[in-house]
This record gives structure tokens, C-alpha cells and sequence, in this order.
């Protein structure tokens, strides 16, 4: 069998799973992560490149240089840029979305109108590019209301106001400063679902779909899901709110019509599509879409796969994809984030992690996100989210007691993380 060499692109856990799932392919010889962390530098075939994420001319070159037979793009930034169209262009097969397709989630506003127009199950909402307009919607709509930034914000350009004031002080952050960039220069404001929340995942190639399995996120900083949003503090797979009538719910209201209305508009979307759901008392509506897998889910998702990842996304992107099967680890896989102190705002870089050796085991997983390797090869903190520790069991409660009992031999200063991952799902399966 010949072999080839992968590119995956990204810094992050997500692109840790990513790497250390496609080197295990038989029909792969070297995965290269650019610009990768401290875990991908320690993969087995995995090898890190010096390249940003979002330096495409670079990573065109360095891809053509290598012989690179396949690029899995992780993070947003550069399917927004284009990376996609752009590698496509020269040949080189890339799974992800175009550009134009990107739009679901580069912009806000775009994939709101997107849903008006395909019927979508989604928020009431408005987009907004002054003050006046947005708190006049708000009073129309009630508080507490959801304020986000249109463009790109890592997962954190969100806000949920809970007084007119605060509503005030956001808007007039996101409109007249500069607190997410060229991201809030328009911003979307929505009503408040309640409901349960869970990650719903597809590999998708033009009206071909395949259902990844479900995932919940946990997107609040702290304990019960309270303080400010963040990219993410632990994930597990499945999610028991998602069942089989529920997924096919998801599936009817939410993934079709997507898929159907993008070919409708001529933008065929080929990578993976991410519906994150809020599941209220009147079915499934579309909190956002992202246009890659998602972090921290990805990293308990993998944990669980037990196919191979390389024949799905090139079936994927040969629009074959309907002939591929899936298989998965009946466990339960449960991931845990270790976060710098500071995080989502403003952290220390560079503080030394210790006991990350002998961690490791078949059902327990150490995915780096922000790490680096210092002059004298000790992994150090670089980033807010730091690792993601995943523990496979036999049920969420024996998988959430394995991740914190191995969390509990890692020690970085300052560094933190909720103690309550799955518990929602831990009291859904509790005798009543």
C-alpha cells in the first residue's frame, strides 16, 4: 500500500486529536502540524512545521515542497481566508469549506439571514451597527438578551446581558471599541433560549452526510455553568439529551436544509459542519454554526472513533462519502480543560507543566492545546486553554472519576478547571 504524508493545520487540542488520530492510518507515513504545540511535537510520525495558521502562502509552498497528499484545516481563521480554495486551486486535495461556504461561521449575520431563509429553527434576532438600534431591539425583545460579534472572536465574541446596562456597555464596546477587532464592527443580537445545549457534528460533502457522535460542550468558565463564555472547558461524547428521535429531528429540521439551501445558493460545502443546538420545550434551534470541528469536542469525539479518519474525509472530499461506514466505542469519553489563570481574559504565558509523564494510558488521553516546548524542552504554558485531559469509561461517572483522578498528577501554577464536566449528564441517568 502506498503511503502519504498529511498536513494538519492549527496549534490547538483539536488539532492534537486531529494529528494523533490520522497517524495511526495505515494509509498514512507522516502527519506534519503546522504550526502544532508541545503534544503534537511528541507524537508518534507527527512532526511540527514553523508556520502559522493562517500564513497560506506559506503553507502552499511548504505543502507543494512536501509531497503533502492531504490537509485537514482545524481552526476557523484560515477557511475564512480561503486556504481552501486556495490549495484547491494548485491541486492539492484540503478538507474543509470554501471561503464563501465559511461564511456560516465567519459571519453572524450572514448565517442568520441564511436561516430566515432556509427555514432554519433558530433565535429571533437582529443585526445591528449602532447603539440606539440595538438597545431598541432588546427592549422589544427583553432581557436577558444575546449580543454577538459578527465576525470571527475565538469563541469568545458573545455576551449575555443580563441588565439594559450591561447590554449598553457591550454594544458600545463591540460597535465603538475595539474589544474583538474588525469582528464587532456589526453585531447580532438574539433572544435567550433556555434549554440544554449539545454539539451536533457532520462530515458533510455536497447533499452526502455522515453524523458524527453527539458531544455537549461546556461553554461557561465556571462550575454550573456560571461566568463568562469561553472557547470551551470540557466536552463528553455522547450526550444522552441527543437520543436516536432526537438526532433524527436534528438531522431533518437542521442538516438537510442546510446542506440543501448552500447547493441551492451554488456554495457546496465540503469539511466539517457543526450545528450547535440549543434544545428547548419547542424542539431544536440553531445557536450558531461553525465550519470545522469543534474544541473541546473533537478531543472526547476522536477518543471514541474506532474507524479510520483518512478514507472518510478523502471519501468526503471524492463525494463518495455515502459509502462510508462508521464505527464507534461504545465508552463514554469525557474531557476535562486545564485553563490559565486569567482565562478568558488576559493570562501569564510560559509557566512550567509538570507530571504530564506516565499520564497516558489506552483510555486516558493528554491532548495539548496551548503549549509550547521551552529551550530546554519543558512543556510550558501558550495559550488560555492549556490541555484536555480525556478519560474513556463505561459510563459518564466512570469516566469523569478517571479524568479528574489522572487531572489530578498534572500541576501547573495558577492553572484551573471546573470539577463538574458531564454532571448534567451523570443526573439525567440518576434513578428519579
Amino acid at each position: 500500500m502506498t503511503t502519504m504524508n498529511v498536513l494538519v493545520i492549527g496549534n490547538g487540542g483539536r488539532e492534537h486529536a486531529l494529528a494523533w488520530k490520522l497517524a495511526q492510518s495505515s494509509k498514512v507515513s507522516d502527519v506534519f502540524v503546522a504550526p502544532g504545540n508541545a503534544g503534537t511535537a511528541g507524537e508518534p510520525k507527527c512532526t511540527n512545521v514553523p508556520i502559522q495558521a493562517d500564513d497560506i502562502p506559506a503553507l502552499l509552498a511548504w505543502a507543494k515542497d512536501h509531497a503533502i497528499g492531504l490537509t485537514v484545516v482545524g481552526p476557523e481563521a484560515p477557511l475564512a481566508l480561503g486556504i481552501v480554495d486556495r490549495f484547491q486551486a494548485e491541486g492539492l486535495p484540503c478538507f474543509g469549506p470554501s471561503a464563501q461556504a465559511a461564511q456560516l461561521e465567519s459571519s453572524k449575520a450572514f448565517a442568520k439571514a441564511f436561516m430566515l431563509r432556509h427555514g432554519i429553527p433558530t433565535a429571533q434576532s437582529k443585526t445591528v451597527t449602532d447603539v440606539a438600534s440595538g438597545l431598541d431591539f432588546i427592549d422589544t425583545l427583553g432581557l436577558p438578551a444575546v449580543i454577538k460579534a459578527d465576525g470571527l472572536a475565538a469563541g469568545k465574541g458573545v455576551v449575555i446581558a443580563q441588565t439594559r446596562q450591561e447590554a449598553q456597555t457591550t454594544l458600545e464596546q463591540m460597535l465603538g471599541g475595539h474589544a474583538f477587532g474588525e469582528a464587532g464592527h456589526q453585531v447580532v443580537i438574539e433572544e435567550y433560549l433556555s434549554g440544554e445545549e449539545a454539539s451536533f457534528i457532520v462530515v458533510a460533502s455536497g447533499d452526502e452526510v455522515l453524523p458524527l457522535a453527539t458531544s455537549q460542550d461546556h461553554k461557561r468558565r465556571d462550575n454550573d455553568d456560571q461566568g463568562p463564555n469561553t472557547g470551551g472547558m470540557g466536552a463528553y461524547s455522547p450526550a444522552p439529551v441527543v437520543d436516536d428521535a432526537l438526532a433524527d429531528t436534528i438531522m431533518a429540521q437542521v442538516i438537510r436544509p442546510t446542506m440543501a439551501g448552500l447547493n441551492a445558493e451554488g456554495i457546496p460545502f465540503c469539511g466539517f459542519l457543526y450545528a450547535g443546538i440549543m434544545i428547548t420545550e419547542t424542539g431544536p434551534r440553531v445557536l450558531e454554526f461553525n465550519v470545522r470541528f469543534g474544541d473541546p469536542e473533537t478531543q472526547p469525539i476522536l477518543m471514541r472513533l474506532q474507524s479510520d479518519l483518512v478514507p472518510i474525509l478523502e471519501s468526503a472530499l471524492n463525494g463518495t462519502l455515502k459509502d462510508s461506514a462508521i464505527q464507534w466505542d461504545p465508552r463514554v469519553a469525557l474531557g476535562v480543560v486545564l485553563a490559565a489563570e486569567g482565562y478568558p481574559g488576559a493570562y501569564e504565558k510560559g509557566r512550567p507543566i509538570l507530571g504530564l509523564d506516565g499520564v497516558d494510558t489506552d483510555d486516558i488521553k493528554v491532548f495539548h492545546a496551548g503549549t509550547a516546548l521551552d529551550e530546554h524542552k519543558q512543556v510550558v504554558s501558550a495559550g488560555g486553554r492549556v490541555l484536555c485531559l480525556v478519560a474513556l469509561g463505561k459510563d459518564t461517572h466512570s469516566a469523569q472519576l478517571k479524568a479528574y483522578a489522572a487531572l489530578g498528577a498534572i500541576e501547573m501554577a495558577g492553572g484551573f478547571y471546573r470539577t463538574d464536566i458531564g454532571q448534567r449528564a451523570i443526573n439525567r441517568q440518576l434513578p428519579e
